[in-house]
């Protein structure tokens, strides 16, 4: 092939014709600096209307930024951020959430990337015994959907939101993906965010379309107070934050981040299921996101890598059966998706 489709992550998508759009628009003329514009003036109705609550929103550009900065808010430097040993925060932000927080992070463990309260609970009951030499738990992080592909239930949120309240903790909620697990989930994002007992949001967009636009979303505004002198600090205070806030206006409209969210699913469905007939090929984690976590003979694997498919090997499997990670996205098409599977069975017939 050619060009064969770059299943490696989501991050490889370009933008949405809909936010390419918008970015045009909000390049004509001139705007009032530092996010005194229009577009991120509206965003808080936005998110309320979405949400179905007051909150305080803050367009950031990344979502270490997101997460790291609305973490910052949660905890003292002497507090602790429980979250899965696969998490984001923990494996790939370079230190930033202790950078930023001052607090240590307890990772935890978990099938499919979740965390359950019965593991949480015995790590906390663990606490609290010798102050001031341990630190104070202080914030929960749980990935939506998870690093492993896996939705959180509202409920399964609402059991550990009351584990960690009855500590004195906030929940704060890495939703990178949470359009797609929206999607996948079938509810409101208030049942599956504040409803639940989510205190602060990192809301994704540039996973599912967006250029360069993520926003951290305060569910208790008063949490937020001393947020814009933080992302100050931080560096993500754009001058020209019209361009962040016009990509996340047109995301929410029209329901396009769900719609998108939906055809990525969509995909990753089509796209396991078809290699799911690759003789010795198997799920290592259940496909309720936009993410694929297939075991497969590793003749099929190498042969895919000389053909250039575009895909990443994962840490698991065996030897004779590695595991690889493949990611749909907003724009992932049929012809893609089939031309991958017709890879994979070619490789097998081999």
């Amino acid at each position: 092939m050619t060009n064969p489709a770059n299943f490696g992550s989501d991050n490889t998508s370009g933008v949405s014709p809909e936010i390419m759009a918008a970015l045009e628009t909000a390049n004509q003329g001139s705007a009032s600096a530092y996010g005194a514009d229009p577009w991120t003036g509206r965003l808080q109705d936005r998110f309320a209307e979405i949400f179905g609550t007051d909150v305080a929103v803050f367009p950031v550009a990344t979502g270490s930024a997101a997460n790291v900065l609305g973490l910052s808010m949660l905890t003292p430097r002497h507090g602790a951020i429980y979250c899965h040993a696969e998490a984001h925060i923990q494996e790939d932000e370079c230190g930033a959430p202790e950078f930023y927080t001052g607090a240590k992070l307890m990772p935890l463990e978990g099938p499919h990337a979740k965390l359950e309260p019965e593991v949480l609970a015995a790590a906390l009951a663990l606490t609290g015994s010798r102050p001031p030499h341990q630190v104070e738990p202080a914030a929960l992080s749980i990935s939506q959907a998870s690093e492993l592909g896996a939705c959180y239930r509202p409920a399964e949120i609402a059991a550990l939101s009351e584990l960690v309240r009855s500590y004195g903790m906030a929940l704060h909620m890495d939703g990178a993906r949470l359009a797609n697990a929206l999607a996948f989930l079938d509810c409101s994002p208030a049942d599956a965010t504040w409803r639940a007992g989510v205190d602060v949001l990192s809301f994704g967009a540039t996973k599912n379309g967006a250029m360069a636009a993520e926003a951290v979303v305060f569910f208790r505004p008063e949490l937020a107070d001393a947020f814009p002198y933080r992302r100050k600090q931080g560096g993500h205070l754009f001058s020209k934050m019209r361009f962040l806030s016009a990509q996340l206006e047109a995301y929410l409209n029209d329901d396009l981040w769900l719609r998108n969210a939906r055809h990525a699913n969509a995909a990753a469905q089509q796209l396991s299921a078809g290699l799911l007939a690759v003789p010795g090929a198997e799920l290592a984690h259940p496909v309720e996101a936009n993410e694929i976590f297939m075991a497969l003979p590793e003749a099929v694997v190498a042969g895919l890598e000389a053909e250039g498919q575009n895909f990443h090997r994962w840490p698991g499997g065996s030897p004779d059966q590695p595991l690889i990670r493949l990611v749909t996205a907003f724009n992932t098409t049929d012809q893609s998706v089939g031309d991958f599977i017709a890879a994979a069975a070619r490789q097998a017939a081999a």
